[in-house]
């Protein structure tokens, strides 16, 4: 159930499609299955039980008792028959060729009329098709006359007479038998002479009983007239002309003094029967054929009078003419049909589902649907947020800066409120792509920019913060982000069994103490009172004062660096600059130079002990000379 139409007369979509075309019978119950368990699925209802026809829907109508709805489509062609009391489709019977319109002849589905589009009248009854009639030409419309029990056919053409009059046929269903057509003029054939006519020939469209008043029968034209007939004494009383376009609907009002005529322009005129000017005209604005009037009446007795073409239904004021609401499906409608003394109104379309509307203020729901009613009040107790979730809130100028200030007071894609307006999301989103064909592509780069920072963002993870031992905490995220195991912080430094290693001061590390430093050779850290680490002196006598500290020091062990380059005593470390200066030929080498990596050792020795000098070497042969082994690999 969904709120269609938000303002001061709203409608609910009770039932209907959302798309123009419908999907795949496999993949609408693969659907089905897979959203079975989705919230906004499981919120919404049924109300009639396959409410629907396998592509379209040609005529839908209500019984007089309302315990039933007969409704028509294709394909295969067929009528459905729904039982109000159960809320379920009680029987669907195929028939030959399409249905074009049917009538109840009853006061509930027993007794049915059927028009077909290949010429042929049938009867049904529950059990079947009980009667086959055929008629001379293809009918438009069925009228019921029940004090006679006469069915009324308007048809196409001109008769075989040669009078060149449009003809209606006339069925007497108490005698069984067709009674004298009725003469209707709807011009001249003058394409084609002894035949009954051509491609372009004039047509009986409608027709209209007033049942509860004065009977009187009422047949629109192809020629833009209206013909009365009293079938008391089966002739013509009366003709209303001078309509624009062709007469495609009709109907009299419930105290047939008034009647309402549409055309094949979109032309909309009511008229007093006493009065042959038109008390109201009014343009439905889409130029297309009105396919159905209905005169209604609210509970207030205020009448409306409601019209349709296959794009959009509108209900007007019968008195002043001003637009009451309007419903606007997705889908191109066929028939609309109204449920008596209700605000409920059925629509026969295009597509599989079939429409169902309810507007509040037009009347109650019917008393088998009467829960409607509660749903709809809580839906308007529930905050207006939800009316406008097809709309876009815009001030004037950024109306104005998409082109569209030109709308304000002529439709109702644009709703007034506060200091701007409410647009309808879809022409917003056409209005704005007109204005910067770029914005998809713009929209486009910038998700993707937001979806590489979060993935971004989500492989940067942030070290905790712990209140004791913060290097140890940092060295084991480091360590993790090594291994690419992103668990292992949330198993040690998320677990209650080490939690006090990282908050009490008794776990603390002492990293100044000689055990540390044992265990961590490498690592610096900074002194007892938490000053920076002395430099280390790196000369063979000490420094100037290393007398004196070796004293203090006692033996402590330090590191000293010996080179491999001369064989016994201490070399002086001197710099790369100032050897590049001293050796100027660097292509050739010298005697003893070494070139190429070279060799450090690291000697621990006691400061306070004078170390002895190493004893001298024995004399070794000259690298220069020349080998007299003739085996190359001797010398490796």
């Amino acid at each position: 159930m969904k709120l269609s139409n938000p303002g001061t007369v709203p409608v609910y979509t009770i039932a209907g499609p959302s798309t123009a075309r419908p999907l795949p019978d496999w993949l609408a119950r693969r659907r089905k299955r897979s959203s079975k368990y989705d919230p906004e699925n499981q919120n919404n209802f049924e109300l009639l039980q396959e409410f629907e026809f396998e592509e379209a829907s040609n005529c839908v109508r209500v019984s007089e008792d309302g315990n039933w709805i007969m409704s028509s489509g294709t394909y295969k062609p067929q009528f459905h028959v729904h039982s109000t009391q159960e809320l379920s489709l009680s029987f669907a019977r195929h028939t030959k060729s399409e249905n074009t319109t049917f009538l109840l002849l009853s006061s509930d589905y027993s007794k049915s009329l059927h028009l077909q589009s290949d010429r042929s009248l049938e009867f049904h009854t529950p059990m079947g098709c009980h009667y086959e009639t055929r008629l001379p030409r293809f009918g438009r419309d069925l009228a019921y006359i029940r004090q006679n029990t006469e069915v009324l056919v308007p048809a196409v053409g001109l008769s075989s007479d040669g009078s060149g009059m449009g003809e209606v046929f006339r069925l007497d269903l108490e005698r069984g038998q067709y009674l004298r057509p009725w003469q209707i003029n709807v011009g001249e054939d003058e394409a084609i002479s002894g035949l009954q006519g051509s491609i372009n020939v004039g047509a009986v469209n409608v027709a209209a009983v007033a049942e509860s008043t004065h009977g009187l029968c009422a047949f629109g034209t192809s020629i833009s007239t209206v013909e009365f007939f009293d079938p008391r004494t089966k002739g013509r009383v009366a003709v209303l002309g001078g309509h624009d376009g062709e007469v495609t609907a009709l109907d009299f009002s419930k105290d047939g003094l008034s009647l309402a005529l549409g055309t094949a322009h979109g032309q909309i005129s009511t008229f007093d029967l006493r009065n042959p000017r038109p008390l109201l005209k009014k343009d439905q604005g889409m130029g297309l054929p009105i396919q159905s009037l209905i005169h209604m009446t609210t509970p207030t007795e205020e009448r409306k009078l409601l019209s349709a073409d296959k794009r959009i239904i509108k209900i007007w004021d019968e008195h002043s003419g001003d637009l009451w609401t309007s419903i606007e499906p997705m889908v191109d409608i066929n028939y609309v049909a109204h449920c008596p003394d209700s605000g409920m109104i059925l629509t026969a379309n295009e597509g599989k589902q079939m429409h169902s509307f309810f507007i509040p203020n037009l009347g109650l729901a019917p008393r088998w649907c009467h829960f409607v009613d509660n749903l709809v009040h809580e839906m308007e107790n529930e905050t207006r947020t939800e009316t406008y979730d097809n709309f876009k809130f815009l001030t004037v100028p950024e109306l104005k800066a998409l082109s569209l200030g030109h709308l304000v007071g002529k439709t109702n894609l644009l709703r007034p409120y506060m200091h701007g307006y409410f647009v309808a999301a879809k022409l917003y989103d056409q209005a704005r792509l007109i204005a910067n064909p770029y914005i998809w592509e713009e929209e486009r780069a910038k998700r993707i920019r937001e979806k590489v920072e979060k993935e971004r963002a989500s492989r940067i993870r942030g070290v905790k913060k712990v209140k004791v031992n913060q290097k140890l905490a940092d060295k084991m995220s480091k360590r993790q982000e090594i291994k690419q195991k992103a668990d292992i912080e949330d198993a040690v430094l998320g677990d209650s069994r080490f939690g006090k290693l990282f908050e009490d001061e008794d776990f603390k590390v002492d990293e100044t103490s000689w055990e540390f430093r044992s265990l961590n050779p490498s690592t610096q850290v900074p002194g007892r009172d938490g000053a920076p680490p002395a430099a280390v002196e790196d000369s063979g006598g000490g420094s100037s004062d290393g007398g004196g500290n070796a004293g203090d020091a006692g033996d402590e062990v330090f590191m000293q660096v010996s080179s491999s380059r001369v064989q016994g005593g201490r070399a002086k470390d001197t710099a790369i600059g100032s050897r590049a200066q001293k050796y100027t030929r660097t292509t050739k080498t010298r005697p003893g130079e070494v070139v190429g990596e070279k060799n450090v050792t690291f000697v621990p020795e006691s400061k306070s002990k004078d170390k002895a000098p190493p004893p001298a070497p024995a004399d070794k042969r000259s690298d220069a000379r020349r080998s007299a082994s003739t085996n190359t690999f001797r010398r490796l």
